[in-house]
């Protein structure tokens, strides 16, 4: 089943986001899967409202909406590691280099930002409305692309693979592989899924700093439970982690 074809791939040269361009799309999609795809974002956004660095012509950006019907509300967190894992196994498999996930959805390769995943979404006490995935993967931006402040931290395919990259090629193949694996979540639900998503993390096992909206704590990031929150292990107990900025200690030589 092709749920994403041809006639409802949306294509924009520049919009601000493309995930708040998709949500004016929504009501007159009568619930049928769309993407929005952009050659250029001028208000891209990460997660806790961070700003998305991107070069006009060299990254993909582009926005999925779905309409999960048999997905509970309180599984809505699983489908950005649905699209992590889906984006992270091609891209690792296309470099031939380890490529890992880090909490909630960023994909790294040698330690830096290859990719970001920011999830939106509508939902009721016992139903999802619709969910609006927005992915931004560094595609063929060189190390001189990037602001002073994210060199150290970013990357981009090209970068890794020695080489120019199809956008268009890359596009259209990570969306079969997100397609792909979302079809076989709705028939056979979470759980591979996040079992392989626990084994890609670099996450789990490491302390993290957890910077909520409301407090700040430190503790030992033990697992993610079938929800997608991640369990953080302190002194007082464990904590729950549904949303906010985790950062990985450095360890100490």
């Amino acid at each position: 089943m092709n749920i994403f074809s041809k006639s409802n791939i949306i294509k924009l040269d520049s919009v601000d986001s493309t995930n708040n361009y998709a949500k004016t799309l929504i009501n007159e999609s009568n619930r049928n899967p769309f993407v929005v795809v952009a050659n250029e974002q001028v208000n891209g956004r990460g997660q806790q409202g961070n700003s998305w660095h991107s070069a006009k012509g060299e990254n993909l950006l582009f926005s999925i909406v779905v309409f999960p019907n048999n997905v509970k509300a309180e599984e809505q967190f699983m489908l950005n590691k649905v699209v992590s894992l889906s984006v992270k196994d091609f891209i690792e498999n296309s470099l031939k280099s380890e490529v890992f996930i880090k909490w909630p959805n960023d994909i790294l390769c040698q330690g830096r930002k290859l990719v970001g995943i920011l999830t939106e979404m509508s939902a009721e006490m016992d139903a999802i409305n619709y969910v609006v995935l927005g992915i931004g993967i560094n595609v063929n931006m060189a190390e001189a692309d990037f602001p002073a402040e994210l060199k150290p931290i970013a990357t981009s395919v090209s970068i890794e693979a020695g080489r120019p990259i199809s956008r268009l090629d890359l596009f259209l193949e990570v969306l079969n592989h997100i397609e792909s694996t979302y079809m076989e979540v709705l028939h056979s639900g979470f759980g591979p899924v996040l079992q392989e998503w626990r084994q890609n993390s670099v996450t789990l096992g490491q302390t993290v700093d957890v910077l909520e909206p409301d407090r700040m704590f430190t503790g030992r990031a033990i697992d993610i439970d079938t929800e997608g929150a991640l369990l953080v292990q302190t002194a007082q107990g464990v904590e729950r982690v549904i949303a906010g900025d985790v950062s990985i200690r450095a360890r100490k030589i």
